[in-house]
């Protein structure tokens, strides 16, 4: 039986395409994930991810824990601030990449939910000290809104000045009414907000139709998974299972600027150091096709006519009307301006090797 969350019957009445994603019964898309995409790019869009896991990780220990399984450092998050992250094995190959919420006296973390019950387990057979670990996914609804217009249309719902929740930082708050956690973390490039609250139905379709009768004026969309996809693509974030898993270091994802190697230990950390010292063998590189050719995960990336990786994310992007991907080549190779192809049905079509993120954001 696939899971469901609270807004199911929403989707369903909204129409949504609705497909199986980490167990859960998710909507893709609505209305299309270019019109879809575009709206949060222009306007404001509400994204469904309560599928996503939480957990509470708390007691005396906790900060050595959490600095022990993670590769950054956990010990410069100040309260009411949230910081991106990884665990690694300890081959330095990645477990998830994860946000943790610095609170009073608890960390939350949020994770992918496909990766849900392998992370919890993971965390749990680490443990040491006072540590306790909850995991509340189950009882955590979560929406996301964003675009130019979320401020504006979340602004109508609470007393609390959301122009003051800076990147990558949250408060708890109330909004329509209900006491939540709301954060400014991003996933799709634009200005955006996280709402974390119980998990109850009429309570979530509650928020749902507040959230949408103050974006009305502005055009708010509901936005399936399809459409967030391709806007953290065009962002040049890694996605778990396609651009980052167990195969992978942090170094060869572009992660090195959250890998504190200066940390006295983490799990993967003499491994990941080996790496940096022998230098790594290959790079993640973002990749453009022209017009609207089109690369998936999987395709084989060429050079010189031979075969130097596999595409790991690939989509048409609708603001830049091209086609744009990610994958591993050697390092020797890796440099921006360089013409790679990409085999799509037995066909090579060219590329140019570029900068990620693919949209400049200002």
């Amino acid at each position: 039986m696939l899971k469901r969350t609270p807004l199911y019957n929403i989707h369903r009445a909204l129409g949504a395409k609705m497909v199986d994603f980490a167990g859960y019964e998710m909507p893709v898309q609505y209305s299309g994930i270019i019109e879809e995409h575009l709206t949060v790019r222009k306007k404001v869009g509400v994204f469904d991810v309560s599928h996503m896991g939480e957990f509470f990780v708390r007691g005396s220990g906790a900060l050595e824990f959490l600095q022990k399984v993670t590769v950054n450092d956990v010990a410069r998050l100040k309260s009411g601030r949230v910081q991106y992250t990884a665990m690694c094995y300890h081959d330095g190959g990645i477990i998830d990449d994860l946000l943790i919420y610095r609170m009073e006296n608890q960390y939350m973390l949020v994770v992918n939910a496909s990766n849900l019950q392998k992370d919890f387990d993971w965390l749990q057979s680490q443990k040491f000290g006072d540590v306790e670990i909850e995991n509340v996914s189950d009882t955590t609804a979560m929406l996301a809104v964003h675009g130019p217009k979320s401020l504006a249309t979340l602004q109508k719902l609470t007393k609390e000045d959301l122009s003051k929740v800076e990147y990558y930082s949250f408060i708890r708050t109330t909004l329509a009414g209900i006491s939540m956690i709301i954060s400014c973390t991003g996933y799709t490039g634009e200005l955006g907000f996280e709402l974390y609250f119980t998990a109850d139905a009429e309570q979530a379709k509650e928020i749902w139709n507040a959230i949408f009768d103050a974006g009305k004026e502005f055009g708010i969309t509901p936005v399936g998974l399809g459409a967030r996809d391709t806007l953290r693509l065009e962002m040049g974030f890694c996605l778990y299972g396609n651009d980052i898993d167990k195969t992978t270091n942090p170094l060869e994802a572009g992660l090195g600027w959250i890998t504190k190697l200066n940390k006295n230990d983490f799990n993967g950390r003499d491994a990941i150091v080996k790496a940096k010292q022998e230098g790594v063998k290959r790079k993640l590189i973002g990749f453009t096709l022209p017009d609207r050719a089109l690369a998936r995960h999987g395709c084989d990336i060429m050079y010189n006519t031979h075969v130097v990786g596999q595409v790991t994310s690939g989509t048409y992007s609708p603001s830049l009307q091209k086609g744009i991907g990610m994958g591993y080549i050697a390092s020797d190779i890796a440099n921006v301006g360089t013409i790679i192809s990409i085999l799509v049905r037995g066909k090579e079509i060219p590329a140019t090797i570029v900068t990620v993120p693919f949209l400049q954001k200002h």
